[in-house]
């Protein structure tokens, strides 16, 4: 029976009828469109037989694959994507699964045409929505088919480009498909997205390849549509587009690893370029999380070599200039202090040659110039995220930075270190150096919260270090924080400009907030100014930043008073250099000369007085003919020219305080403040700074102090103070400020130590004794005082006993107050 009807084509089903139909005898002719439209309209009026002709189309397929009938196949595919196009009833589901088994069978085939067969129209199916979830269909063998394909490594180039695009065409199809739909499998999975992350990366890093061919000048149009590399970075794009706030981790992750496979952090212009195209397809307000997973993976990274450390900065550094526009995340300080703690194993392994502390024989050997290659390179990300942050919280980073960096104190003096071992003084570098960096453009309204004491205290003592290098940077930093209208650039070299205005400086008037800043802060200023003048180190260096500081001061923060406690700064400092007391080197002499000079003259330009002006230009002239080594153009330049004997110049050539405030005081300037000579205070920095001239300071202040006191007549005659006194003294009041903290620390690790049952019983005792004293007190007051006798003896005779005081009284239990 069956027999017969296999042979008898009249009494074989119909849709098996209709589906012969469609194939013609010459596989050449292609599709028989009437006969397909007739099949097409039977599988609309009969939607439950939709899956056996999809079964029946898969079965001959299959049979014509196998005998190499390449022809038939393509025409059963289009037959299968038009019925696919074309209906949409709930049974398609049954159908789709043999479709799938057709395109697996397809991409399963060794023949790159079968597979580029495939792709087509499983791409095709990608793009159709369905009416109808399905929740057992599976696309895991697209997935590494798919992945597999893109990494083709056929021999005729133009085929594996082809059969490389298809790959990256699938893997997008099964994106759209699946992306979307909550019911279909989880692409964002980490067992499919370790697959088409990589697979699209390799075809975006061989874009050079693809880009060495040199197509015909016809058809280079068409070439640079079908690369794949284009083809590779719009499909990530579109992934990572499509990636929700919980999928970001699962996409990055595959790149991360692809990037340390392959060994490409070092040459670092992949890196670069995978990581932009991420940051500009992903949301915005998930930036941070791509930041996060890259210092995780630096963290992770710690003890790779430097040149994949510095990649992975770099790349960081990049992606932070980009996440401006969205969010570098709730957690600031986290990432500088990543940033930090990577800074700092990097110097530990710059000190100790070798990625292991123990130093073990076998370990990696370490080159210097490549840590201080990583160790620049996360300073420059250190600027770049800190360029990204708002004011305020670029206040609290460069105050985070701060508490990072070893300074001495009176209490936690510098470690000992090894020879050769200066751990801290590294450490002071480069943190100095990332907070330079922060503070590049660094720009604010108010100046008295944005610097606190809490920042701003710790850097100025930095100013009084014995390292030159240090000291320069912290220069550096104070003139980038008060330099807001950008006039730096102006004063990179010292020299007496005759006219200011040619230097076009952006000033404007000095704002409440400033003067507040400036009258809490400017004596600190001011003494650590003068005491960095005075240091026998300085170079050519140190005085550029020293007049730059002086200048900022003078165009941000200043005021009437600020520039006359400016103007008494710089002629304490021509003082310093004139007497000599330190005993100064000749050079630092006449540079601290010209460098009076330099400001002076600024500074008579800015407050346009004229006589000012004219005391001011006329030292400048006699100095330009009798004493050029006391200018800056002689002084500040690469070849210096200076003068060994200046310990006798004529007044002529100096710039006189009596003179500059009788010319300021006639234009309403504070004239007795004028005629005071600056003198700055110790504090205990000072005496950390180990500088030679502390004694002497003091004497001299007090000496000013005690010729200024109105009640000096009428005081007995003093001792007399010598430098043995002054030592004593500080030597005591240290001690009693030791003794007194001492005391304090006792009592607060007695509360925080001592059982509840000790400190209880003290403090009882304590209300005891207050309890008995008052007590006393009420006898005193309250009681009449007692008789001779001891009684008060009454108009009868009899004796009387006191009266009982009313706090002694005893109220029943039911008056209550």
């Amino acid at each position: 029976m069956y027999g017969v009807c296999g042979c008898c084509g009249a009494l074989r089903p119909r849709y098996k009828r209709l589906v012969d139909n469609i194939f013609p005898e010459d596989s050449e002719d292609g599709l028989v469109k009437a006969n397909m439209e007739k099949l097409t309209f039977y599988a609309l009026s009969a939607p439950e037989k939709l899956d056996r002709i999809g079964a029946y189309l898969s079965e001959r397929l299959s049979r014509d694959v196998s005998r190499h009938r390449y022809g038939y196949v393509c025409i059963a595919m289009e037959a299968l994507d038009q019925l696919l196009m074309a209906c949409h009833c709930q049974s398609i589901n049954l159908f789709v699964e043999s479709f799938l088994k057709m395109v697996a069978k397809l991409l399963e085939s060794e023949k790159p045409n079968l597979q580029i067969l495939g792709t087509n129209s499983f791409v095709k199916f990608a793009n159709i929505e369905e009416d109808t979830p399905s929740y057992h269909r599976s696309y895991d063998f697209f997935v590494s088919r798919f992945s597999e394909m893109c990494h083709s490594s056929y021999e005729d180039m133009e085929i594996r480009t082809k059969i490389r695009m298809a790959g990256i065409k699938g893997l997008q199809g099964v994106v759209r498909k699946t992306v979307n739909d909550e019911l279909q499998a989880n692409i964002w999975d980490p067992q499919h997205m370790d697959k088409i992350v990589p697979s699209l990366l390799y075809n975006l890093q061989n874009i050079e390849e693809t880009e060495s061919r040199s197509p015909s000048p016809l058809q280079s149009a068409d070439k640079e549509k079908e690369s794949p590399a284009e083809l590779a970075e719009r499909c990530l794009r579109e992934l990572l587009g499509r990636a929700a706030y919980g999928n970001i981790k699962n996409a990055i992750k595959p790149v991360l690893m692809h990037l340390d496979n392959h060994s490409l952090w070092e040459p670092k212009v992949f890196a670069i370029q995978c990581f932009k195209i991420i940051m500009y397809s992903i949301q915005p307000q998930h930036s941070h999380l791509v930041i996060q997973q890259l210092l995780s993976h630096l963290d992770a990274n710690s003890k790779s070599a430097a040149t994949v450390r510095a990649g992975i900065v770099e790349v960081l550094s990049e992606a932070a200039v980009i996440a401006a526009t969205g969010s570098v995340g709730p957690t600031v300080l986290e990432v500088f202090n990543t940033l930090l703690r990577q800074l700092r194993l990097s110097i530990d392994y710059e000190l100790t040659g070798s990625y292991d502390s123990a130093g073990n024989v076998g370990t990696k050997i370490i080159k210097e110039h490549e840590e201080r290659m990583f160790q620049e390179a996360v300073i420059k990300t250190i600027g770049s995220f800190a360029s990204t942050l708002p004011a305020y919280q670029r206040s609290e980073v460069m105050l985070f930075i701060m508490g990072k960096v070893p300074l001495p104190s009176m209490h936690h003096p510098m470690e000992p270190v090894k020879p050769g071992e200066n751990r801290n003084r590294l450490m002071q570098i480069m943190l100095l150096k990332s907070l330079l960096q922060v503070s590049l453009g660094f720009q604010c309204s108010n100046m008295l919260t944005a610097l606190p004491s809490s920042f701003l205290d710790p850097l100025l003592s930095s100013t009084l270090m014995e390292d030159a290098e240090l000291r320069l940077f912290v220069l550096e930093i104070l003139v980038s924080l008060i330099d807001r209208h950008d006039n730096r650039h102006k004063f990179s070299t010292i020299s007496t400009v005759p006219d200011i205005a040619v230097l076009k400086l952006k000033v404007d008037k000095c704002s409440r907030q400033d003067t507040l800043f400036m009258k809490k802060h400017s004596q600190q200023l001011y003494r650590h100014i003068y005491l960095s003048c005075n240091d026998p180190c300085n170079v050519q260096a140190h005085y550029e930043a020293l007049y730059a500081l002086l200048v900022m001061i003078s165009i941000e923060l200043a005021n009437e008073e600020v520039v006359v406690d400016l103007i008494r700064l710089v002629l304490a400092v021509q003082d310093l250099a004139l007497n000599n007391e330190d005993n100064l080197p000749a050079y630092n002499r006449c540079a601290l000369h010209a460098l009076c000079a330099a400001y002076l003259n600024l500074i008579s330009q800015l407050t346009t007085v004229p006589a000012f002006c004219q005391h001011i230009h006329e030292v400048i002239e006699m100095r330009k003919k009798e004493g050029p080594y006391l200018l800056p153009e002689d002084i500040f330049v690469e070849k210096p020219r200076w003068s060994k004997s200046v310990d006798q110049i004529d007044t002529e050539l100096l710039f006189l305080q009596s003179k500059v405030s009788e010319v300021l005081g006639g234009s309403g300037y504070n004239s007795d403040r004028l005629s005071t000579p600056y003198v700055p205070q110790l504090t205990d920095e000072d005496r950390l700074s180990k500088r030679k001239s502390i004694g002497e300071t003091i004497s001299l202040q007090v000496e000013v102090e005690s010729r200024n006191s109105p009640e000096k007549e009428e005081k007995a005659p003093a001792e007399e103070i010598t430098f043995e006194t002054l030592k004593k003294a500080i030597v005591d009041s240290v001690a009693v400020e030791e003794q007194e903290r001492e005391r304090r620390r006792q009592v607060v690790e007695k509360f925080q130590k001592a059982p509840f049952e000790e400190i209880a019983a003290h403090c009882g005792a304590r209300a005891s004794l207050l309890q008995s004293k008052l007590n006393q007190i009420f006898e005193l007051t309250i009681r009449p005082p007692p008789s001779p006798s001891g009684t008060i003896t009454a108009a009868y005779g009899q004796p009387q006993n006191h009266s009982i005081p009313v706090y002694e009284m005893k109220f029943p239990d039911l008056c209550v107050y």
